[in-house]
């Protein structure tokens, strides 16, 4: 296209998931009940873990971190989107590079975590004796603190490359938070590393930890098959909640972005996008918790503890 066509875009206009009056509201309702259980859930998770001392395990650690990274990863989507269904749709250049930036964080944060975590139920199941020689609270934290390094790293690498190209005059995405293909979409300039750096690194680091979690689950799966019991049922049953977590989560990127930026659409990206960025993170609170004997306990007699303060 012809670079006089060209512009620098001050600001991006959002268009959200429906543009017809009739479904704000039920739209707009709908969210705010599926963020208002996501951030209270995975809140209680988190004061839950730090409040009782025998949860302070490598387990709960985990789970701790990944209920943080789920309250921020709709922090930085659902508030705006909220916002968009009564104000201004509009959003700064800069706001829009900080938005993505933070998005990839938090959703590779929560890759590498779900990681974590069944690296830890492997360990548990298979290896109860030794656990608390493998698993221990260094190696946690190291585990941890590199998945910090590495989920900054690989939303830096995105955030430059798509700050590097040029967009239209034409600057409504139709979107309610800045995703890569859609702005790739709108944009004037070659998209061609962009796509071939999500087709690479982001294969390798999304479908490098779900072969690790799939391979953990897998010798997971074959142990308990072996113990002629009902706890080995039940052991088996809680892994296949936990794959429904994340088939559902990697399931929903790879349908995003592993295939080619042409065949993106915007129709299906919506439900698709929304399944993982909103849905999943509500998910996981009830998931990795409802059928965990030692949370169950430890919440109700916390919520017991708050009623008698406020109530008793």
């Amino acid at each position: 296209m012809d670079k006089t066509n060209w512009t620098s875009v001050s600001h991006f206009v959002l268009l959200g998931i429906s543009t017809l009056p009739e479904e704000q509201i039920p739209f707009f309702l709908l969210f705010l009940f599926m963020y208002a259980i996501n951030i209270s859930g995975n809140f209680a998770i988190i004061t839950l873990i730090i409040s009782a001392p025998h949860l302070h395990t490598p387990m709960y650690i985990s789970l701790s971190n990944l209920a943080l990274a789920d309250i921020c990863f709709t922090y930085t989507t659902v508030p705006k989107m909220l916002q968009n269904f009564s104000a201004t749709k509009a959003i700064s250049y800069m706001g829009c590079l900080a938005q993505t930036y933070f998005f990839i964080c938090f959703a590779t944060m929560e890759n590498f975590l779900l990681a974590v975590m069944a690296y830890d139920r492997y360990t548990t199941i298979c290896y109860p004796f030794r656990y608390p020689m493998i698993l221990t609270r260094m190696l946690c934290a190291q585990m941890v603190a590199v998945c910090h390094v590495l989920y900054h790293l690989h939303a830096l690498l995105h955030t430059l490359l798509m700050g590097q190209l040029t967009f239209c005059e034409d600057n409504r995405i139709p979107q309610f938070f800045f995703d890569l293909y859609p702005l790739m979409k709108i944009s004037f300039s070659s998209t061609h590393l962009n796509t071939l750096m999500i087709h690479r690194q982001g294969v390798t680091v999304i479908n490098g930890a779900l072969a690790f979690i799939i391979v953990s689950y897998a010798c997971i799966i074959s142990e308990v098959l072996r113990i002629p019991s009902a706890n080995g049922r039940w052991k088996a049953s809680t892994c296949g909640s936990h794959l429904t977590v994340v088939a559902i989560f990697y399931g929903t990127l790879t349908w995003v972005y592993f295939r080619p930026l042409s065949s993106y659409s915007v129709a299906n990206g919506h439900i698709v996008t929304v399944t993982y960025s909103v849905v999943t993170p509500m998910l996981n609170p009830f998931i990795y918790t409802l059928r965990n004997g030692d949370v169950k306990g430890d919440f109700r007699q916390w919520t017991s503890r708050i009623w008698t303060s406020f109530f008793g």
